[in-house]
């Protein structure tokens, strides 16, 4: 009999256990549609995504899972293997590299590779990807689309050899990365080589390039000869749902967001995604019942005390229900639980002592709270005080009380004030973003409208640099250089706090169609001179001589009377007075770099003048300085407008707002001004000085056109002092023609042979 009973009693087991499993299994949140396949090979998908008919949103969102029978079966995206699927809004994928190889050392192309990616709907991602190029004889460019505009960035990695190249750096020797910028699309990958590879391809006969995922991608020196062994590297798309907001998409028919979850916009791009309303639930929330109910209860361990409550499960939460005798919270987490309930036959001694150490326990609460409090406080005055002497506080201080004139209108601000001047750094107080810092719009206490600039990087080594060229530029007084007004040491960046100028950058006024038309070419000449004489100044009227390095039109502010202000001293360097010339990194933007400094690596004042050469040619023809949207040949302005000039069509370029009888001579002049500052070799271009005085004396002539070829003053022959430097103009006039402007690759041969020749 007892035996009978074991037996029975196994099978009830067995049975429950089985009724369990197929219970959890039945809990178990949805991935695809019903009756759809929710996996290809090791990779889950989620719908939106789906592999086969009426189980994907729309034909965006098809997977092509290669023969699902394989082992393993292989995900596709167009032709991209699938590695990861995120409802969140990302999609990981293996990309194809760029390569371009040459044999041994030869020079003989090998082969190459430019891969593309069309996706109309997905962005590269820009918090997940960054553009990486590996060689030592290589640049490289990511071309995309951004806002349905071409758009490209690009880096260079050189190097003579392995001695110099280390692992884990990835700095611009053997290996160079840039961040991505947000919304890029449809994207084509360039790698390229500067002198096929002839110097270096014993150990380095590639140039490569390609979009790696943040944390997949650590440099290692053997990828400059291992690299081309692999054609594919992991990178992340962002995905969303159309291209609508949240607050259009929720009154659309076809809006996909389920039962029990909420929409909300991604950071980065179009169209919205989806989320379950707490955490309470869990699942899919692109399906109609994707979100379903959590049953708490069930989690080990259980959310409630057993031996005084029991857990009940609600929609989206739970409860504890105290037992009989018992009161209060039962959950563990609230600290408090089920206590008994105080009967009314018990003495007063049984509620004075409860009552006692629940007073006790408030009070020891609030002591450890109070001392908590404090030393967290001290902390952070520590920290503040760590930052500012690791930012040279001390030194500056030590340096302002030498300067009274400084301490006057220099001011070091603290962290809290440019906070609060900033509403915390909020999104819509920014003004401007580049690639060392974001600029944001403050207001002071006394209502005094600043810029204030948040660098992205800190380089403690360089501490006494930043200090010395905080007090440089304190002590600049140009009415054509934007003034800086002090700064903030207290944060683990500087922030420096800039006057508030008013009426945008010269890049938005040439190339924005609605603002160029109200640019004159008299407003466009005063900006020349007023930018070329800050250049001077800067040059040769400082204490210690500083190179802008960095001269273009988005670094050229405008206040409401269009004068000029010379802005971002970001990439800006202090000149030893017993220098001419300095070796550095290149740094600069392409299309305004000076050629001669980008070979030689070796910086003067008259890369700043070749600059600014190119800003006076978009002056005059009102066109971007690089643009990849044109054939290769004509993407250079600055090799397309000297070759104008040359083949005597000058007028077929310009700007059609600022052609009329009265300028035209006066335009003339400027382009061979802007002609000579862009001459090849440093040593035919002129002074900065040279540029300003010429530019001020046509102004002249442009507002007293009696007034004869010796038109500068005594007075600013003074200032200036330096001769003046006459044209000869022989400019054709013909039809007007479509420009375009040089590619990389054709500057590049413009640029190089020169150079040889002279070496």
């Amino acid at each position: 009999m007892s035996i009978g009973f074991r037996r029975m009693f196994l099978q009830i087991t067995c049975v429950v256990l089985i009724l369990s499993e197929l219970a959890a299994a039945t809990v178990a949140a949805p991935l695809a549609k019903p009756k759809c396949p929710d996996r290809c090979g090791d990779v889950e998908i989620p719908y939106p995504f789906g592999t086969t008919k009426d189980c994907y949103l729309n034909e965006g969102f098809w997977i092509n899972c290669t023969d699902p029978s394989s082992s393993p079966a292989q995900p596709l995206f167009g032709n991209i293997v699938v590695t990861n699927i995120s409802i969140d809004g990302q999609l990981e994928i293996l990309n194809f590299i760029s390569f371009r190889c040459f044999r041994n050392s030869s020079g003989v192309l090998e082969y190459d590779n430019e891969p593309y990616l069309r996706v109309l709907d997905f962005t590269i991602s820009n918090t997940k990807n960054k553009f990486v190029a590996v060689g030592c004889d290589t640049y490289a460019f990511l071309n995309a689309f951004q806002n349905n505009e071409p758009f490209s960035i690009g880096c260079t990695s050189t190097c003579q050899s392995l001695r110099n190249v280390f692992s884990g750096s990835c700095s611009g020797i053997g290996c160079c990365q840039v961040d991505i910028p947000k919304g890029l699309k449809n994207f084509t990958l360039d790698a390229r080589s500067y002198d096929r590879h002839v110097a270096v391809g014993s150990f380095n006969p590639c140039s490569y390039a390609f979009v790696a995922k943040q944390d997949g991608f650590n440099f290692s020196s053997d990828y400059l000869e291992s690299l081309r062994r692999n054609k594919t590297y992991p990178m992340v798309l962002d995905w969303a749902i159309g291209d609508t907001t949240c607050e259009i998409a929720e009154h659309q028919p076809g809006f996909v967001c389920g039962r029990n979850s909420q929409c909300y916009n991604p950071p980065n791009g179009d169209g919205y995604l989806c989320e379950c309303i707490n955490e309470g639930y869990e699942g899919n929330p692109y399906l109609d019942d994707g979100c379903q109910d959590i049953n708490e209860c069930e989690a080990d361990p259980n959310p409630c005390n057993t031996t005084t409550s029991t857990c009940k499960n609600t929609d989206g939460n739970f409860t504890c229900i105290c037992h009989d005798g018992y009161e209060g919270d039962g959950k563990i987490t609230s600290g408090i639980g089920c206590r008994p309930i105080a009967r009314a036959n018990k003495s007063s001694i049984n509620i004075i002592i409860p009552l006692a150490i629940s007073t006790g326990l408030l009070g020891l609460f609030v002591g450890v709270s109070s001392i908590y409090c404090g030393l967290k406080r001290r902390k952070l005055i520590k920290l503040k005080q760590k930052f500012f002497e690791q930012n040279g506080g001390l030194l500056l201080q030590q340096k302002l009380s030498n300067y009274r004139a400084s301490m006057e209108s220099t001011k070091i601000f603290n962290a809290e004030e440019l906070k609060k001047a900033t509403n915390n750094y909020d999104g819509s107080r920014i003004l401007g973003q580049g690639s060392f810092g974001t600029v944001y719009r403050g207001v002071l206490p006394d209502n005094k409208v600043v810029a204030i600039k948040k660098s992205k990087i800190c380089d403690n080594s360089q501490s006494e640099q930043f200090i010395n060229e905080v007090i440089v530029l304190t002590q600049i007084n140009h009415r054509n250089v934007v003034r800086m007004l002090g700064c903030c040491l207290e944060t683990e960046v500087p922030l420096l706090v800039y006057e508030f100028i008013t009426n945008g950058t010269l890049s938005s006024h040439i190339h924005d169609k609605n603002l160029s038309s109200s640019l004159s070419w008299e407003k466009r000449l005063k900006i020349a001179s007023e930018t070329a004489g800050a250049l001077a100044y800067l040059h040769s009227s400082t204490s210690v001589p500083i190179i802008h390095r960095d001269v273009k039109p988005a670094n050229i502010l405008l206040d409401d009377s269009y004068s000029a202000k010379v802005a971002d001293f970001g990439t800006s360097i202090l000149v030893p007075l017993d220098q001419t010339e300095l070796s550095t990194l290149v740094k600069g933007t392409f299309g305004y770099l000076d050629p001669e400094y980008f070979y030689s690596h070796q910086l003067t004042e008259k890369s700043d003048v070749y600059s600014f050469g190119v800003v006076m040619a978009e002056l005059l023809t009102g066109m971007k300085a690089l643009s990849f949207d044109r054939p290769e040949v004509d993407r250079s302005l600055a090799i397309y407008f000297n070759n104008a000039i040359k083949e005597h069509r000058l007028h077929q370029i310009l700007d059609d707002k600022i052609v009329n009888d009265d300028s035209i001579n006066v335009i003339d002049e400027v382009a061979n001004i802007a002609k000579w500052c862009l001459s090849v070799k440093g040593e035919d271009r002129p002074t900065m000085k040279e540029v300003a005085i010429e530019l001020e004396g046509l102004r002249i002539m442009r507002k007293h056109p009696w007034v004869k070829a010796n038109v500068y003053t005594e007075e600013t022959e003074y200032l200036l002092e330096a001769p003046t430097h006459s044209f000869n103009i022989d400019v054709v006039n013909s039809s007007s023609s479509s420009i375009t402007t040089v590619g990389f690759e054709s500057l590049r041969n413009q640029i190089v042979k020169p150079l040889d020749d002279r070496r």
